[in-house]
């Protein structure tokens, strides 16, 4: 069974194995929730109402915000993040856990018997949590559209300011030249695209075509069935 386990005799050990190993385990324990909560927190905010990109599933009947009746509060996400911070707590004690006087001591014994279930079946459940979560997760990509557009272009403005340069334009005056009609969006609710095209110093390095394709948001996915393929096979 070990061999199959690929599991090694200890190298180097006194009464006891040295818990560095020990605190490994529980660290790596602490990174896994911590991807955990990454996933979860993402989702808690495009749960948001003025989001509203995505959102967990509610099933017929079921009560949301206590107070706010209109509210679909994200309760398993935020589970999540809560238990993410206690298996992150764990590490901590298998870390204390090293240094024993002489390598001898059992003081190490009383915090394994508690982190050890309490770490490994956490996360256990916070995985089987959020397995759960992106099976059922509800997405609204008309509503992703809608947020990008309230931006009124602004979304592309790294794109126009990468092509001024490639253009021959320093990047000093590069980032002017997007700044300067990127404000007029934010202070006056113009367009960016059409702002950019009536700008003669952007013209001059920009074709009408050229800047138009830096509007195309199939540049930013075109990617997406490559990473897919790599990640799942």
């Amino acid at each position: 069974m070990a061999a199959k386990m690929g599991l090694v005799a200890e190298p180097v050990s006194t009464q006891v194995i040295p818990r560095d190993r020990h605190a490994m385990f529980f660290a790596t324990l602490g990174v896994i929730a911590s991807s955990v909560e990454r996933l979860a927190v993402e989702i808690r905010h495009l749960q948001r109402t003025e989001v509203l990109e995505a959102e967990e599933y509610f099933s017929p009947g079921q009560k949301g915000s206590s107070a706010m009746p209109h509210k679909r509060n994200p309760v398993l996400t935020e589970n999540l993040t809560g238990l993410a911070r206690m298996v992150r707590a764990y590490a901590l004690p298998a870390m204390e856990n090293v240094a024993l006087w002489h390598e001898r001591d059992i003081s190490h014994s009383s915090v394994e018997r508690m982190i050890g279930p309490d770490a490994t079946i956490t996360l256990d459940f916070a995985l089987a949590r959020l397995t759960g979560v992106i099976e059922k997760l509800l997405v609204y990509p008309d509503n992703m559209m809608a947020n990008l557009n309230k931006f009124r272009g602004l979304v592309h403005s790294q794109r126009v300011l990468l092509a001024l340069t490639q253009a021959g334009v320093s990047r000093e005056d590069a980032y002017r030249l997007v700044q300067r009609n990127a404000m007029k969006v934010w202070e006056e609710g113009k367009d960016f695209l059409e702002e950019l095209l009536a700008d003669k110093e952007v013209r001059d390095a920009l074709s009408e075509a050229e800047i138009r394709e830096k509007f195309n948001l199939d540049y930013h996915t075109k990617h997406v069935d490559t990473i897919f393929r790599r990640v799942f096979g």
